[in-house]
């Protein structure tokens, strides 16, 4: 990466002999609309682009010898401080993310990125969409872990900025314990969403006031007060499903009465709710069996360096798998009729979890960064 820590952020990299990989820019935190120079005046290219740990934003962006497009979106940005006496409480495998530290970082990828220059400015007026959730909607760093937080910005337009704030391993309750809806309140303003994924984590819970419809419930609880107090309006999300199939090719549930228990709540309240859960039933069921494991993190021994032994993660997605749920999700933002609709980007046409995208025309190049460990959580 190219550090810059200058204050113009304006970056004119045609008269580079080199191609560089990504920038990263001393910025405070907030939302900045990059708008980005794609192509070069001797080369053909094909063009993805990423910010801070993952986040898509420019998918397999063709540009011919000679051409040079523009596009423009938007990046939150933030660090661990919420005030000058208390800060997130972020586990060590986080203290290396991109997302928390002082920086905007920008990642440059795909079969042959062409980028001519770039330009960052600070705005005021985007909505911004705070995702609280765990390993299923983090911004994972490393391939082939992928989820569907960090999929979803490349379908908004700039006016929309996505705050992934979930982190493997967390629970409703432990999320908020470690200052992390804190930290997303101290950002948040009237107009903006928070969308809030959980169940995987609660469900290990035991003792005492624990439970779908006690300590759970009133985690939740917590989160749509305080969001509605800031003016933003919350969305709760069901937890995906896990890959798990009986004899007859049925997913089978996993999660207890957690995902009724939030769609009880969001009755209860008069939230929109979308409902995953129900849609990656459909979406593996759609898949198959077998098929159904190309989505997730199914991976034959040495498949990747230094991977000695079989990957075989059944609740974890793959940047395919991540995609999908990134569409399901798209799609609850349609049916439920929220104004967050008007910005998704004009070139979506759609999406069933019936008919899922076919996995042959998927066409996705590994980011460097490899991890054979597992995140956090099942």
């Amino acid at each position: 990466f190219c550090q810059a820590q200058q204050t113009s952020y304006s970056f004119d990299f045609t008269k580079e002999k080199e191609v560089r990989s990504g920038i990263s820019v001393d910025v405070p935190d907030g939302n900045y609309k990059v708008t980005i120079r794609i192509g070069s005046k001797k080369k053909a290219g094909m063009t993805t682009i990423y910010g801070e740990s993952g986040r898509l934003f420019i998918e397999n962006l063709p540009t011919k010898k000679g051409e040079i497009v523009e596009r423009t979106f938007t990046v939150n940005k933030r660090n661990t401080k919420i005030s000058d006496k208390e800060s997130v409480k972020i586990k060590p495998r986080e203290k290396t993310k991109k997302n928390w530290d002082d920086q905007l970082s920008l990642e440059f990828s795909g079969d042959a990125p062409q980028i001519a220059g770039l330009s960052i400015e600070k705005v005021e007026d985007a909505i911004t969409v705070f995702l609280c959730g765990n390993s299923t909607v983090v911004d994972q760093d490393n391939e082939p872990w992928a989820s569907w937080g960090q999929m979803i910005p490349r379908f908004f337009n700039e006016k929309v900025a996505i705050a992934n704030y979930a982190e493997s391993g967390e629970s409703a309750n432990t999320f908020i314990g470690a200052g992390r809806l804190k930290k997303a309140l101290s950002q948040m303003k009237s107009g903006d969403y928070i969308f809030i994924e959980f169940g995987h984590n609660d469900q290990k819970q035991k003792g005492p006031g624990k439970g779908a419809y006690y300590s759970y419930m009133t985690s939740l609880k917590t989160f749509i007060d305080e969001a509605l107090e800031k003016g933003a309006q919350p969305v709760l999300v069901t937890p995906t499903q896990r890959r798990r199939f009986d004899e007859q090719g049925k997913i089978v549930d996993t999660h207890a009465d957690y995902p009724e228990a939030m769609k009880w709540l969001a009755a209860k309240e008069n939230l929109p709710l979308i409902d995953l859960h129900s849609m990656t039933r459909t979406l593996f069921e759609a898949l198959g069996v077998e098929n159904s494991k190309k989505a997730l993190v199914h991976y034959p021994a040495n498949t990747y360096p230094g991977q000695t032994k079989a990957l075989e993660d059944n609740t974890h997605f793959n940047p395919y798998g991540a995609y999908q749920i990134a569409k399901c999700v798209i799609e609850g933002i349609k049916t439920n009729k929220l104004p967050l609709a008007e910005y998704i980007v004009a070139d979506y046409q759609g999406y069933n979890p019936a008919q899922p995208d076919d996995l042959e025309s998927f066409h996705w190049v590994p980011r460097s960064f490899i991890e054979i460990e597992k995140p956090d959580g099942n």
